[in-house]
C-alpha cells in the first residue's frame, strides 16, 4: 500500500468500544477500545502516504453464533433487542456493505474514523416498552 501510495485498512472493533457493554466483558471491551485507538493513530500516521485506516464498529449481527446463543431463550433475545432502536439485529450482508463502502473510493476522504453500524444503539438509550 505504501509503495502504490493508496490503500484502505479496515479494522473490526465494536460498538462496546464506544459506549461500554450492558454486562461486564472487560477484556472484550478493552481490546476493541485498543482497536479504535490503533486505527486512529495509524489513520493519521499514514494519511499523507495515501493509506486510509478506519475501524468498523458493528452492533449485534445475526450470525450463527448469535442465533445459537438466543435459540433456547427467546426472552433473552427480546431483552437484547429492546436496546436496538431499529428493533432487529444486523444481517451479515449489512456489515459487508459497510466494509465495501470503507474499502471503496466512495470513502476516499475518511481516515482515522470510527464507523458505527449499530442500528442506533450508540445514539440513544432505549427503555423497554
Amino acid at each position: 500500500m505504501l509503495e502504490q501510495k493508496r490503500g484502505s485498512i479496515i479494522n473490526t472493533a465494536s460498538f462496546v468500544a464506544v459506549m461500554g457493554a450492558a454486562t461486564s466483558q472487560i477484556s472484550y471491551s478493552a481490546s476493541k477500545g485498543g482497536v479504535l485507538s490503533m486505527s486512529r493513530e495509524l489513520g493519521v500516521q499514514f494519511a499523507r502516504e495515501g493509506v486510509r485506516v478506519n475501524a468498523l464498529c458493528p452492533g449485534p449481527v445475526n450470525t450463527p453464533l448469535l442465533k445459537e446463543l438466543f435459540a433456547s431463550d427467546a426472552e433473552r433475545a427480546a431483552r437484547r433487542l429492546v436496546h436496538v432502536p431499529m428493533g432487529r439485529f444486523a444481517e451479515p450482508e449489512e456489515m459487508a456493505n459497510a466494509v465495501l463502502f470503507l474499502a471503496s473510493d466512495e470513502s476516499s476522504f475518511m481516515t482515522a474514523n470510527t464507523f458505527l453500524v449499530d442500528g442506533g444503539i450508540s445514539g440513544a438509550y432505549v427503555t423497554p416498552l
